[in-house]
């Protein structure tokens, strides 16, 4: 199996003999509470296995294991058109996706910008903002109009936390994104966006609610069957795959009469929050720091550790702290360094791409954007830490994917994955692969289980889950658990 993406940074040709013994040692420091050993990852591997069975447990645990009620796997012979719908923090995108019945599909999309006020504007507002997006977007569609008396199904990618006991339900638990709606916390999403589609008599049927990673898991099922699960590596982390429905006992007694205990369960895992209890991630001072000043302490073990939105904050405490042993940039200005999350993500990124011998292009970047002039020494040890970080970002997420796979006994898979950090962090790849061989001690010429790219989840995965539900529904079986 070819692996995707660039190739790993490559290591620094020039010498660290410049580097005084001071800074040498900070280097080795990092470098042993950075390292994360094949022993360490084969440990946490097992122990995201028996999480996740926890999380599926009637007294459940940290791992949340949310039932998405997708109750079937796609085989790639569905075809038809479908709307999807996906309300983003910015905007909502509308697609229409063509399903072509031989793993195939096409897709069109539109874009509409959120009004400034929409985040706090009334229900109705962002209901009718919704409704006149999808009846601009069906006319232009279909300016024919659609097959007398048919009804276009809609899948909702509705990215919020909310409770579903259905595949059509979805009970906001609480707005995030910037986002407070009165009247909408604690209600069915699906019944209100519905009822304001009707009004304007646009053809359309709402009949699956999805979370973008679960609709990542299933559209790469439709175009891969050997895809074994959805992952988002990205400003945050997630991961989802189908497990049995007997082989969930916190859904004993909720689930329909036609479900056997052999049938199909996507599951949202929702595992940033793995080992909140702290029992097997090798946490650092830094890593204990960011999160006692989260605005959430004790949650999201995980994603604190390997997330976007934090590789840049673990450089810039690890710079911090050698500041202020005197070690680096001695009579700077470093009120921009000293700000929380300053460093985002790109940051250590660029670093790791920068190509010259003496970096010079991190050179430019610490004194363009932070004000500080650096010593070839000091971006030396820039870019070690920066190295450290990626690599223990990749090795650590990988746990996540070895975990599912311990627990649901797969030997082969592919595993689909999405994000910026996934797409974007230079070696991230092939440093995800080398931690899955480490784990799993492959002595094959080939991976049996590999990273590849995933599918458009909230588009194409929300509009293939809306045809599996159809699927369901037209033979005569339930799409969810009975109220």
């Amino acid at each position: 199996m070819v692996h995707l993406g660039p190739k790993p940074p490559a290591a620094r040709k020039g010498s660290m003999t410049d580097v005084p013994k001071e800074l040498m040692d900070r280097i080795d420091h990092y470098r042993e509470i950075f390292t994360v050993s094949p022993e360490q990852m084969r440990e946490i591997s097992d122990h995201f296995a028996a999480e996740l069975a926890k999380g599926l447990s009637k007294e459940g645990g940290n791992v949340p294991m949310n039932p998405g009620w997708v109750l079937d796997f796609p085989t790639g012979k569905e075809t038809g058109d479908y709307l999807a719908i996906d309300l983003g923090g910015t905007n909502l995108r509308v697609v229409l996706v063509k399903l072509g019945g031989n793993r195939d599909f096409d897709s069109t999309q539109s874009k509409y910008a959120l009004p400034d006020n929409i985040r706090t504007a009334s229900a109705d507002e962002l209901w009718n903002f919704i409704a006149d997006c999808l009846k601009k977007f069906v006319d232009e569609e279909f300016p024919h109009g659609v097959e007398d008396g048919k009804l276009l199904p809609l899948g909702f990618t509705f990215s919020y936390p909310a409770t579903q006991h259905a595949i059509n339900v979805g009970i906001l638990q609480r707005w995030t994104k910037g986002f407070d709606i009165a009247n909408v916390e604690g209600h069915d999403v699906v019944p209100m966006l519905q009822a304001a589609i009707e009004k304007r008599s646009i053809p359309i049927k709402i009949v699956a609610v999805i979370n973008d990673t679960t609709g990542t898991l299933v559209a790469s099922a439709y175009a891969d069957p050997e895809a074994r699960m959805g992952l988002i590596f990205g400003t945050g982390c997630n991961g989802a795959y189908y497990d049995v429905c007997g082989d969930i006992p916190k859904l004993e007694g909720c689930l329909p009469d036609d479900v056997s205990p052999e049938t199909p369960m996507a599951i949202n895992c929702e595992y940033g929050s793995f080992d909140n209890e702290h029992k097997v991630l090798p946490r650092t001072n830094i890593d204990v720091q960011i999160d006692a000043e989260s605005p959430r302490p004790g949650q999201q073990a995980f994603e604190k550790m390997i997330s976007g939105y934090y590789l840049g904050e673990v450089l810039r405490l690890a710079l911090v702290e050698v500041c202020e042993m005197g070690l680096i940039f001695e009579n700077q200005n470093l009120e921009k360094l000293r700000l929380p999350f300053y460093l985002d993500a790109s940051y250590p990124s660029r670093v790791e791409q920068d190509p010259f011998e003496n970096l010079s292009d991190t050179e430019d970047l610490f004194k363009n954007e932070l004000g500080i002039s650096t010593t070839e020494p000091e971006r030396k040890l820039i870019r070690a830490v920066s190295e450290m970080i990626g690599t223990r970002a990749a090795r650590l997420a990988v746990c996540g994917i070895a975990g599912i796979c311990k627990k649901r006994g797969y030997t082969t898979a592919h595993c689909a994955a999405d994000g910026s950090v996934y797409e974007k962090y230079p070696g991230f790849k092939e440093r995800a692969a080398k931690g899955l061989r480490d784990i799993f001690q492959w002595e094959t010429a080939e991976d049996p289980i590999v990273i590849v790219a995933a599918e458009d989840g909230s588009g194409a995965g929300a509009a293939i889950i809306a045809a599996l539900t159809e699927k369901r529904l037209a033979v005569g079986k339930s799409v969810g658990a009975r109220k």
